[in-house]
């Protein structure tokens, strides 16, 4: 295996012979190996290993087996302790995705601190089958079928080729010895029964059926890589931006004689699970919405609108007040400014000009309700907001993200959009505020 493990860093991962690199080690048979082999071949690593506290003793006792380890291959060992159970109940996961967060966390923190350049797991051909079958069991698309990537931006998986009887028949010609994690023998957790129960019997059946399975993996990692050159374009064709709004174009999603896929393939990094749902939006009326764990759709007239999700309770704000003598005011959509001026200037959206002794301390900067009206700047009478903003073409989205400046119950400005007739500065104005969002 040492000369397969050679050639393969030689042709495959070229870039690791010079670079700094972690080994994270478990103690098991995997990772021990892999350590074995990166050293034989005179790799720049060091270990490091997790102590979830999930084992009691054993977690010790794997913690003191690598310390003997690390003095055996003269490298360098990091060693962190997490409180694996409490952060779970901390942050709503379970222990295994608790586990891996903590991980990848310090894993990050390590190469900051200390300038690694990559990280090294021991994932190999049999983990890769397992997280095909994991996937496949839960539903999956294209990408949850082509694997464990061997590269995935500082991870790095040199064992992926290789399988865990190659690594266990090399474990023993070296006389390697490793950690036993127990709760590996345990079917409670989905990989584990996939291991011992299913896996078993499939290449019982078919000898060969790891090798296959690399084959048809192959398959389907070029047929990714036509998928997403082609989407390449679509996306181009398809998606518009406005400032940090995404917009998807309803027309030309509904020229594809089937648009499900191409809106699977464009939404499927928001977390939707809905299909049927997102399909129906793009003939429904404006204003339906589709919701994710983290995103929104809203169907706007010729458009799909991808947003953040936003919760019913973070659309109604709190309310701010303005004292007389508040020179600005820090918001969750800017800074407003109040300067008192002399003379009246040329203003845009983003500033308005009022007479100050029209307003009625403190002033309020709240979000617009429906019902609300002002007196548009330059025109004559009144105008519900609610008709405003369909005069604006507004969509929901849009109209989400609306403040306003109120003096009393009145508003003074539509913040960003427009003011009101009834503050602007006239001949007998003495005091000209002037007010700017920055």
């Amino acid at each position: 295996m040492i000369e397969t493990f050679k050639t393969h860093i030689s042709e495959t991962l070229p870039f690791l012979k010079d670079k700094k690199l972690i080994v994270t080690i478990s103690g098991g048979i995997d990772s021990v190996v892999l350590a074995n082999l990166c050293h034989e071949l005179g790799l720049n690593i060091a270990l490091a290993h997790c102590n979830f506290n999930l084992r009691g003793a054993e977690s010790d006792a794997d913690e003191a087996f690598l310390v003997n380890l690390a003095e055996a291959l003269d490298v360098e060992l990091f060693i962190e302790s997490f409180d694996t159970k409490q952060y779970a109940e901390d942050t709503k996961l379970s222990i295994q995705m608790a586990a891996r967060e903590l991980r990848y966390r310090w894993f990050e923190e390590l190469i900051a601190l200390l300038k690694f350049d990559y990280v090294l797991t021991a994932h190999h051909a049999d983990d890769n089958l397992e997280t095909f079958l994991i996937n496949l069991s839960r539903g999956t698309g294209l990408d949850g079928l082509t694997g464990i990537p061997e590269i995935n931006d500082y991870i790095v998986r040199p064992l992926l080729p290789f399988s865990r009887t190659d690594i266990e028949a090399y474990a023993k010609l070296n006389t390697i010895s490793w950690r036993e994690d127990s709760s590996n023998s345990s079917t409670k957790y989905l990989r584990n029964k996939l291991r011992h129960d299913v896996i078993p019997v499939l290449k019982a059946i078919n000898p060969q059926w790891l090798q296959n399975f690399k084959n048809t993996q192959d398959h389907l990692q070029d047929s990714k890589v036509l998928i997403d050159d082609y989407m390449t374009q679509v996306y181009k064709d398809v998606v518009h931006f406005d400032g940090d709004i995404i917009k998807f174009d309803v027309s030309k999603l509904l020229k594809f004689p089937d648009p499900k896929p191409y809106l699977y393939e464009l939404l499927k990094p928001y977390n939707f699970t809905a299909w049927e749902d997102i399909l129906k939006l793009l003939k429904s009326q404006s204003g339906k919405q589709v919701f994710s764990e983290t995103h929104r759709l809203l169907k706007d007239r010729e458009y799909l609108i991808l947003s953040s999700n936003t919760s019913q309770d973070a659309i109604v704000e709190a309310q701010y007040k303005i004292p007389k003598d508040l020179k600005s005011l820090e918001t969750n959509f800017g800074t407003l400014v109040f300067e008192t001026v002399s003379e009246l200037k040329v203003s845009g959206n983003q500033t308005i000009f009022v007479d100050q002794d029209l307003l009625q301390y403190p002033l309020t900067v709240r979000k617009w309700e429906q019902g609300d009206v002002f007196y548009p700047l330059g025109m004559r009478g009144k105008k519900k907001l609610s008709k405003y903003f369909k005069d604006e073409k507004l969509s929901l989205l849009e109209k989400e993200q609306v403040w306003v400046l109120c003096s009393g119950n009145q508003i003074v400005w539509v913040i960003n959009r427009r003011s009101d007739n009834q503050f602007k500065v006239t001949a007998e104005t003495k005091q000209i505020l002037k007010i700017a969002c920055v």
